[in-house]
Protein backbone atom coordinates (compact mmCIF):
# COMPACT_ATOMS: atom_id res chain seq x y z
CA UNK A 1 0.00 0.00 0.00
CA UNK A 2 2.82 2.41 0.99
CA UNK A 3 4.61 2.22 -2.37
CA UNK A 4 1.41 2.86 -4.51
CA UNK A 5 1.04 6.10 -2.25
CA UNK A 6 4.63 6.78 -2.95
CA UNK A 7 3.95 6.07 -6.83
CA UNK A 8 0.58 8.38 -6.83
CA UNK A 9 1.99 11.46 -4.79
CA UNK A 10 5.15 11.50 -7.47
CA UNK A 11 2.86 11.33 -9.93
CA UNK A 12 0.39 14.28 -8.75
CA UNK A 13 3.47 16.33 -8.15
CA UNK A 14 4.39 15.64 -11.46
CA UNK A 15 1.55 16.49 -13.06
CA UNK A 16 1.64 20.01 -10.48
CA UNK A 17 4.62 20.86 -11.86
CA UNK A 18 3.31 20.46 -15.57
CA UNK A 19 0.38 23.17 -16.11
CA UNK A 20 1.79 22.76 -19.82
CA UNK A 21 4.10 20.42 -22.79
CA UNK A 22 6.91 22.90 -21.58
CA UNK A 23 6.85 22.29 -18.59
CA UNK A 24 6.28 18.24 -18.53
CA UNK A 25 9.31 17.69 -20.94
CA UNK A 26 11.10 20.36 -18.33
CA UNK A 27 10.54 18.13 -15.65
CA UNK A 28 11.22 15.02 -17.45
CA UNK A 29 14.54 16.05 -18.00
CA UNK A 30 15.37 16.49 -14.69
CA UNK A 31 14.53 13.30 -13.82
CA UNK A 32 16.18 11.52 -16.75
CA UNK A 33 19.74 13.36 -16.16
CA UNK A 34 19.35 12.41 -12.35
CA UNK A 35 19.20 9.23 -13.17
CA UNK A 36 22.28 9.13 -15.62
CA UNK A 37 20.69 10.04 -18.72
CA UNK A 38 22.38 12.26 -21.01
CA UNK A 39 21.24 14.71 -23.88
CA UNK A 40 21.76 14.58 -27.52
CA UNK A 41 20.83 17.26 -29.91
CA UNK A 42 19.36 16.60 -33.31
CA UNK A 43 21.89 19.12 -34.97
CA UNK A 44 25.06 17.37 -33.80
CA UNK A 45 27.03 14.45 -34.36
CA UNK A 46 25.95 11.37 -31.86
CA UNK A 47 28.62 8.97 -30.55
CA UNK A 48 26.46 6.00 -28.73
CA UNK A 49 27.81 3.42 -26.75
CA UNK A 50 26.17 0.22 -25.77
CA UNK A 51 23.96 0.63 -23.05
CA UNK A 52 24.32 4.70 -23.01
CA UNK A 53 21.15 6.34 -21.81
CA UNK A 54 20.26 9.11 -23.83
CA UNK A 55 17.68 11.76 -24.67
CA UNK A 56 16.19 14.20 -27.51
CA UNK A 57 14.03 17.19 -27.35
CA UNK A 58 12.25 18.75 -29.81
CA UNK A 59 9.93 22.21 -29.71
CA UNK A 60 10.86 21.45 -25.72
CA UNK A 61 7.56 19.91 -26.07
CA UNK A 62 8.24 16.74 -27.04
CA UNK A 63 10.75 14.21 -26.25
CA UNK A 64 12.33 10.65 -26.92
CA UNK A 65 14.50 8.86 -24.42
CA UNK A 66 16.30 5.47 -24.66
CA UNK A 67 18.95 3.24 -23.33
CA UNK A 68 20.95 1.82 -26.39
CA UNK A 69 20.68 -1.61 -26.97
CA UNK A 70 24.12 -4.03 -27.24
CA UNK A 71 23.10 -5.51 -30.58
CA UNK A 72 21.34 -2.24 -32.36
CA UNK A 73 23.60 -3.04 -35.02
CA UNK A 74 22.14 -6.19 -35.90
CA UNK A 75 18.19 -5.52 -36.29
CA UNK A 76 17.25 -7.12 -32.91
CA UNK A 77 14.57 -4.42 -33.04
CA UNK A 78 13.19 -1.93 -29.98
CA UNK A 79 10.74 -1.71 -27.30
CA UNK A 80 8.92 1.69 -27.22
CA UNK A 81 6.15 3.12 -25.08
CA UNK A 82 4.52 6.07 -26.23
CA UNK A 83 2.09 8.81 -25.18
CA UNK A 84 1.61 12.10 -25.23
CA UNK A 85 2.10 15.40 -23.65
CA UNK A 86 -0.41 17.82 -24.32
CA UNK A 87 -4.07 18.35 -22.84
CA UNK A 88 -7.01 20.02 -23.67
CA UNK A 89 -6.64 23.53 -22.54
CA UNK A 90 -7.56 27.67 -23.19
CA UNK A 91 -4.94 29.35 -25.32
CA UNK A 92 -4.20 32.97 -24.93
CA UNK A 93 -4.56 34.76 -28.26
CA UNK A 94 -0.78 36.51 -29.51
CA UNK A 95 -2.70 40.12 -28.80
CA UNK A 96 -5.00 39.15 -26.20
CA UNK A 97 -5.37 42.37 -23.51
CA UNK A 98 -8.50 44.26 -24.15
CA UNK A 99 -10.79 46.04 -22.33
CA UNK A 100 -14.85 45.59 -22.11
CA UNK A 101 -17.11 46.88 -19.76
CA UNK A 102 -14.83 47.98 -17.21
CA UNK A 103 -12.77 44.73 -16.97
CA UNK A 104 -9.36 43.90 -18.64
CA UNK A 105 -9.98 39.97 -20.60
CA UNK A 106 -7.68 38.15 -22.34
CA UNK A 107 -8.94 36.75 -25.55
CA UNK A 108 -7.99 32.93 -25.74
CA UNK A 109 -8.64 30.02 -28.22
CA UNK A 110 -9.79 26.64 -27.45
CA UNK A 111 -7.22 23.57 -27.86
CA UNK A 112 -8.57 20.47 -28.41
CA UNK A 113 -11.29 18.83 -26.95
CA UNK A 114 -12.07 20.74 -24.16
CA UNK A 115 -15.16 20.32 -21.90
CA UNK A 116 -15.39 23.89 -21.73
CA UNK A 117 -18.16 24.52 -18.80
CA UNK A 118 -15.76 23.15 -16.60
CA UNK A 119 -13.31 25.90 -16.94
CA UNK A 120 -15.48 28.60 -15.54
CA UNK A 121 -15.59 29.58 -11.99
CA UNK A 122 -11.98 27.79 -11.35
CA UNK A 123 -9.48 29.96 -9.61
CA UNK A 124 -6.83 29.87 -12.98
CA UNK A 125 -3.55 30.96 -13.69
CA UNK A 126 -1.12 31.24 -16.49
CA UNK A 127 1.77 29.02 -17.69
CA UNK A 128 3.74 28.40 -20.87
CA UNK A 129 6.98 29.50 -22.75
CA UNK A 130 7.87 32.94 -23.48
CA UNK A 131 10.75 34.18 -26.33
CA UNK A 132 12.87 37.34 -25.12
CA UNK A 133 15.66 38.49 -27.14
CA UNK A 134 19.19 37.24 -26.92
CA UNK A 135 22.74 38.75 -27.30
CA UNK A 136 22.91 36.23 -30.59
CA UNK A 137 20.02 34.25 -30.91
CA UNK A 138 16.55 34.31 -29.54
CA UNK A 139 15.69 32.96 -25.76
CA UNK A 140 13.39 30.65 -25.03
CA UNK A 141 11.69 31.13 -20.74
CA UNK A 142 9.54 28.73 -19.26
CA UNK A 143 7.05 30.74 -17.04
CA UNK A 144 4.23 29.61 -14.68
CA UNK A 145 1.99 32.31 -12.66
CA UNK A 146 1.05 30.31 -9.72
CA UNK A 147 -1.17 32.52 -8.09
CA UNK A 148 -5.40 32.78 -9.05
CA UNK A 149 -4.88 35.44 -11.76
CA UNK A 150 -7.85 34.85 -13.88
CA UNK A 151 -11.51 33.46 -13.70
CA UNK A 152 -13.93 32.79 -16.82
CA UNK A 153 -17.13 33.87 -14.14
CA UNK A 154 -20.67 31.87 -15.28
CA UNK A 155 -24.02 34.16 -15.82
CA UNK A 156 -26.25 34.31 -12.76
CA UNK A 157 -28.62 31.97 -12.71
CA UNK A 158 -31.35 34.79 -12.01
CA UNK A 159 -30.08 35.85 -15.39
CA UNK A 160 -30.38 32.71 -17.15
CA UNK A 161 -33.18 30.92 -15.44
CA UNK A 162 -33.66 27.63 -17.44
CA UNK A 163 -29.58 26.87 -17.62
CA UNK A 164 -30.51 23.76 -15.30
CA UNK A 165 -32.96 22.66 -17.86
CA UNK A 166 -30.83 22.74 -20.86
CA UNK A 167 -27.72 23.03 -19.82
CA UNK A 168 -25.12 26.09 -20.09
CA UNK A 169 -23.81 26.51 -23.60
CA UNK A 170 -21.13 28.84 -24.11
CA UNK A 171 -19.72 30.67 -27.15
CA UNK A 172 -16.01 30.57 -27.50
CA UNK A 173 -15.90 33.44 -28.78
CA UNK A 174 -18.02 35.74 -26.19
CA UNK A 175 -18.07 33.58 -23.14
CA UNK A 176 -14.30 32.34 -22.34
CA UNK A 177 -11.99 35.14 -21.79
CA UNK A 178 -11.26 35.55 -18.28
CA UNK A 179 -11.20 38.21 -16.26
CA UNK A 180 -7.55 39.53 -15.29
CA UNK A 181 -8.38 43.06 -13.68
CA UNK A 182 -10.59 45.80 -13.14
CA UNK A 183 -9.92 48.23 -16.91
CA UNK A 184 -8.35 51.94 -15.46
CA UNK A 185 -5.99 53.99 -16.30
CA UNK A 186 -3.50 52.92 -13.94
CA UNK A 187 -3.67 49.50 -15.85
CA UNK A 188 -3.41 49.92 -19.58
CA UNK A 189 -4.68 46.97 -21.37
CA UNK A 190 -1.95 46.62 -23.58
CA UNK A 191 1.21 46.94 -20.88
CA UNK A 192 -0.38 44.83 -17.96
CA UNK A 193 0.31 41.44 -19.25
CA UNK A 194 3.68 42.24 -20.75
CA UNK A 195 4.63 44.16 -17.18
CA UNK A 196 3.38 41.12 -15.34
CA UNK A 197 5.60 38.45 -17.53
CA UNK A 198 8.54 40.60 -17.53
CA UNK A 199 8.70 40.79 -14.03
CA UNK A 200 8.35 37.15 -13.38
CA UNK A 201 10.90 36.37 -15.90
CA UNK A 202 13.44 39.15 -14.40
CA UNK A 203 13.47 40.71 -18.13
CA UNK A 204 12.32 44.25 -19.84
CA UNK A 205 8.88 44.07 -21.41
CA UNK A 206 10.56 45.15 -24.73
CA UNK A 207 12.94 42.27 -24.65
CA UNK A 208 9.69 39.82 -24.74
CA UNK A 209 9.30 38.52 -28.18
CA UNK A 210 6.28 36.38 -28.57
CA UNK A 211 4.27 34.38 -25.74
CA UNK A 212 2.80 31.16 -25.68
CA UNK A 213 0.45 30.63 -22.85
CA UNK A 214 -1.90 28.51 -21.81
CA UNK A 215 -4.35 28.75 -18.71
CA UNK A 216 -4.14 25.93 -16.27
CA UNK A 217 -6.15 25.57 -12.69
CA UNK A 218 -4.27 26.06 -9.99
CA UNK A 219 -5.93 23.10 -7.81
CA UNK A 220 -3.29 20.74 -6.94
CA UNK A 221 -3.92 17.27 -7.37
CA UNK A 222 -5.36 15.13 -4.49
CA UNK A 223 -6.30 11.55 -3.79
CA UNK A 224 -9.78 11.02 -2.84
CA UNK A 225 -12.85 9.05 -1.92
CA UNK A 226 -13.97 6.74 1.26
CA UNK A 227 -10.74 4.81 0.96
CA UNK A 228 -8.48 6.82 -0.74
CA UNK A 229 -9.06 4.96 -3.83
CA UNK A 230 -9.37 7.82 -6.15
CA UNK A 231 -7.05 10.21 -7.76
CA UNK A 232 -8.36 14.11 -8.42
CA UNK A 233 -6.64 15.98 -10.84
CA UNK A 234 -6.00 17.94 -14.14
CA UNK A 235 -3.90 16.25 -17.44
CA UNK A 236 -4.25 12.98 -16.17
CA UNK A 237 -4.80 12.72 -19.63
CA UNK A 238 -2.20 12.31 -20.40
CA UNK A 239 0.79 12.76 -18.38
CA UNK A 240 -0.09 9.66 -16.04
CA UNK A 241 0.77 8.03 -19.31
CA UNK A 242 3.87 9.10 -19.73
CA UNK A 243 5.06 9.23 -15.95
CA UNK A 244 4.42 5.60 -15.63
CA UNK A 245 6.15 4.93 -19.22
CA UNK A 246 8.87 7.20 -17.54
CA UNK A 247 9.14 5.79 -14.62
CA UNK A 248 9.54 2.14 -16.03
CA UNK A 249 12.15 3.34 -17.83
CA UNK A 250 14.23 4.82 -15.37
CA UNK A 251 13.87 1.69 -13.23
CA UNK A 252 14.82 -0.64 -16.01
CA UNK A 253 18.32 -2.49 -15.34
CA UNK A 254 20.66 -4.42 -16.84
CA UNK A 255 21.79 -5.01 -20.54
CA UNK A 256 19.34 -6.04 -23.45
CA UNK A 257 19.74 -6.63 -27.12
CA UNK A 258 17.11 -4.37 -27.90
CA UNK A 259 16.86 -0.51 -27.22
CA UNK A 260 14.59 0.77 -24.84
CA UNK A 261 12.32 4.06 -25.80
CA UNK A 262 9.95 6.12 -24.28
CA UNK A 263 8.38 8.45 -27.05
CA UNK A 264 6.68 11.53 -25.62
CA UNK A 265 4.44 13.79 -28.36
CA UNK A 266 3.15 17.36 -28.34
CA UNK A 267 -0.06 17.90 -30.13
CA UNK A 268 -1.99 14.57 -30.09
CA UNK A 269 -5.43 16.50 -29.36
CA UNK A 270 -5.38 18.40 -31.80
CA UNK A 271 -4.76 15.91 -34.35
CA UNK A 272 -0.39 15.46 -34.07
CA UNK A 273 0.09 17.30 -37.50
CA UNK A 274 3.24 19.04 -36.47
CA UNK A 275 7.10 18.88 -36.66
CA UNK A 276 6.99 17.49 -32.59
CA UNK A 277 3.62 15.65 -32.86
CA UNK A 278 3.22 11.70 -33.42
CA UNK A 279 2.47 12.44 -37.11
CA UNK A 280 6.16 13.92 -37.47
CA UNK A 281 9.46 11.64 -38.63
CA UNK A 282 10.66 12.31 -35.23
CA UNK A 283 10.82 8.91 -33.69
CA UNK A 284 11.27 7.56 -36.89
CA UNK A 285 14.55 9.91 -36.98
CA UNK A 286 15.96 9.00 -33.99
CA UNK A 287 15.52 5.58 -34.71
CA UNK A 288 17.64 5.42 -38.23
CA UNK A 289 19.96 7.13 -36.44
CA UNK A 290 20.01 3.94 -33.89
CA UNK A 291 20.52 1.57 -36.93
CA UNK A 292 22.42 3.50 -39.49
CA UNK A 293 25.97 4.44 -39.74
CA UNK A 294 28.36 4.54 -42.80
CA UNK A 295 28.89 0.59 -42.80
CA UNK A 296 25.04 -0.20 -42.47
CA UNK A 297 22.61 -0.57 -45.05
CA UNK A 298 19.00 0.77 -44.72
CA UNK A 299 17.91 -3.32 -44.22
CA UNK A 300 19.16 -3.11 -40.87
CA UNK A 301 16.61 -0.29 -39.98
CA UNK A 302 13.83 -2.19 -42.10
CA UNK A 303 14.76 -5.76 -40.09
CA UNK A 304 14.50 -3.98 -36.82
CA UNK A 305 11.31 -2.27 -37.54
CA UNK A 306 9.95 -5.89 -38.11
CA UNK A 307 11.36 -7.02 -34.62
CA UNK A 308 9.75 -3.92 -32.68
CA UNK A 309 6.50 -3.54 -30.34
CA UNK A 310 5.29 -0.30 -29.75
CA UNK A 311 2.72 0.44 -26.76
CA UNK A 312 0.75 3.25 -27.48
CA UNK A 313 -0.64 4.61 -24.00
CA UNK A 314 -3.17 6.93 -23.54
CA UNK A 315 -6.18 7.06 -20.88
CA UNK A 316 -9.06 4.71 -21.70
CA UNK A 317 -13.12 5.41 -20.47
CA UNK A 318 -14.27 4.08 -17.13
CA UNK A 319 -17.70 3.16 -17.46
CA UNK A 320 -19.80 6.06 -15.42
CA UNK A 321 -22.02 5.04 -13.15
CA UNK A 322 -24.77 7.91 -14.35
CA UNK A 323 -24.40 7.08 -17.64
CA UNK A 324 -23.49 3.62 -18.26
CA UNK A 325 -25.57 3.11 -21.77
CA UNK A 326 -22.88 5.06 -23.31
CA UNK A 327 -20.84 1.88 -23.00
CA UNK A 328 -21.13 -1.41 -24.43
CA UNK A 329 -21.86 -4.10 -21.10
CA UNK A 330 -19.48 -6.50 -21.97
CA UNK A 331 -16.74 -3.86 -22.59
CA UNK A 332 -17.21 -1.53 -19.65
CA UNK A 333 -14.03 -0.66 -18.12
CA UNK A 334 -13.80 -0.53 -14.43
CA UNK A 335 -11.39 1.95 -12.06
CA UNK A 336 -8.87 0.30 -9.73
CA UNK A 337 -9.27 -3.09 -12.31
CA UNK A 338 -6.18 -2.49 -14.48
CA UNK A 339 -5.09 -1.40 -17.85
CA UNK A 340 -7.55 -1.44 -20.64
CA UNK A 341 -6.69 -2.55 -23.89
CA UNK A 342 -8.65 -0.67 -26.49
CA UNK A 343 -10.27 -1.91 -29.51
CA UNK A 344 -11.85 -0.69 -32.27
CA UNK A 345 -12.12 -2.18 -36.15
CA UNK A 346 -12.08 1.14 -37.85
CA UNK A 347 -8.41 1.52 -36.63
CA UNK A 348 -9.02 4.36 -34.45
CA UNK A 349 -6.89 1.93 -32.16
CA UNK A 350 -4.38 -0.19 -33.37
CA UNK A 351 -4.80 -2.87 -31.58
CA UNK A 352 -4.84 -6.47 -33.67
CA UNK A 353 -5.37 -9.79 -32.35
CA UNK A 354 -1.39 -10.71 -32.21
CA UNK A 355 -0.41 -7.17 -30.28
CA UNK A 356 -3.76 -7.58 -27.96
CA UNK A 357 -2.38 -11.44 -26.54
CA UNK A 358 1.10 -10.31 -26.68
CA UNK A 359 -0.09 -7.25 -24.22
CA UNK A 360 -2.08 -9.68 -22.25
CA UNK A 361 0.57 -12.34 -21.82
CA UNK A 362 2.71 -8.92 -20.22
CA UNK A 363 -0.18 -8.16 -18.09
CA UNK A 364 0.00 -11.63 -16.61
CA UNK A 365 3.75 -11.56 -15.58
CA UNK A 366 3.73 -8.87 -14.19
CA UNK A 367 0.79 -9.71 -12.07
CA UNK A 368 -1.71 -6.88 -13.19
CA UNK A 369 -5.39 -7.60 -14.48
CA UNK A 370 -6.37 -6.53 -17.87
CA UNK A 371 -9.72 -4.93 -19.41
CA UNK A 372 -10.83 -4.22 -22.33
CA UNK A 373 -12.54 -1.34 -24.19
CA UNK A 374 -14.49 -0.85 -27.54
CA UNK A 375 -17.71 1.50 -28.04
CA UNK A 376 -20.60 0.96 -28.25
CA UNK A 377 -21.41 0.05 -31.85
CA UNK A 378 -23.39 3.29 -32.50
CA UNK A 379 -21.08 5.66 -31.03
CA UNK A 380 -17.58 6.57 -32.34
CA UNK A 381 -14.43 7.02 -30.18
CA UNK A 382 -11.37 8.99 -30.02
CA UNK A 383 -7.77 8.22 -31.45
CA UNK A 384 -4.42 8.00 -30.30
CA UNK A 385 -1.13 8.02 -31.30
CA UNK A 386 -1.06 4.34 -31.74
CA UNK A 387 -2.61 4.40 -35.48
CA UNK A 388 -0.55 7.27 -36.82
CA UNK A 389 2.64 5.15 -35.43
CA UNK A 390 1.90 1.94 -36.75
CA UNK A 391 1.04 3.77 -40.12
CA UNK A 392 4.50 5.44 -40.25
CA UNK A 393 6.44 3.13 -39.19
CA UNK A 394 4.83 -0.37 -39.98
CA UNK A 395 5.63 -1.77 -36.51
CA UNK A 396 3.50 -4.07 -34.12
CA UNK A 397 1.13 -1.88 -31.63
CA UNK A 398 -1.08 -1.78 -29.34
CA UNK A 399 -3.09 0.82 -27.59
CA UNK A 400 -3.80 0.44 -23.98
CA UNK A 401 -3.92 2.94 -20.86
CA UNK A 402 -5.48 3.24 -17.54
CA UNK A 403 -9.40 3.76 -16.95
CA UNK A 404 -10.88 7.29 -15.97
CA UNK A 405 -13.90 9.50 -15.73
CA UNK A 406 -14.38 13.18 -16.59
CA UNK A 407 -11.95 13.02 -19.35
CA UNK A 408 -10.84 16.26 -20.93
CA UNK A 409 -12.60 18.26 -17.86
CA UNK A 410 -10.75 20.36 -16.29
CA UNK A 411 -10.33 18.39 -13.22
CA UNK A 412 -10.13 14.68 -13.89
CA UNK A 413 -10.91 11.16 -12.10
CA UNK A 414 -8.74 7.44 -12.18
CA UNK A 415 -8.31 4.91 -9.60
CA UNK A 416 -5.21 5.87 -7.19
CA UNK A 417 -4.34 1.88 -7.79
CA UNK A 418 -4.48 1.69 -11.59
CA UNK A 419 -0.91 3.78 -11.59
CA UNK A 420 1.55 1.08 -10.01
CA UNK A 421 0.32 -2.21 -11.93
CA UNK A 422 0.90 0.24 -15.27
CA UNK A 423 4.56 1.38 -13.96
CA UNK A 424 4.98 -2.60 -13.70
CA UNK A 425 3.69 -3.53 -16.73
CA UNK A 426 6.01 -1.51 -18.27
CA UNK A 427 8.82 -2.60 -16.21
CA UNK A 428 8.30 -6.09 -17.30
CA UNK A 429 8.17 -4.82 -21.03
CA UNK A 430 11.58 -3.37 -20.54
CA UNK A 431 13.28 -5.94 -18.37
CA UNK A 432 16.24 -7.51 -21.16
Amino acid sequence: MRKKQENIRDLLDFIDCSPTPFHAVNEMKILLIQQGFSELKESKAWNLLSNGKYFVTRNDSSLIAFIVGTKTQDASGFKIVGAHTDSPNLKLKPSSAYDKNGYLQLGVEVYGGVLLTTWTDRDLSLAGRVIIKGKKRPQPKLICFEDPLLRIPQLAIHLNRDVNEKGLILNKQNHLPPVLSLAGKKNPNKELLEKMVAQKIKCKPEEILSMELSLYDIQPGSIGGANGEFVFSGRLDNLASCHAALKALTLSKGKDPMTRVIAFYDHEEVGSDSAQGAGSPFLKDILERLTLDSNNSREIFFRSMANSFFISADMAHAVHPNYSEKHDARHAPIINDGPVIKCNSNQRYATEGVSSTWFETLCQKAGASVQKFVARTDMGCGSTIGPITASNLGIRTVDVGNPMLSMHSIREMAGAHDHLPLINVFKEFFRP
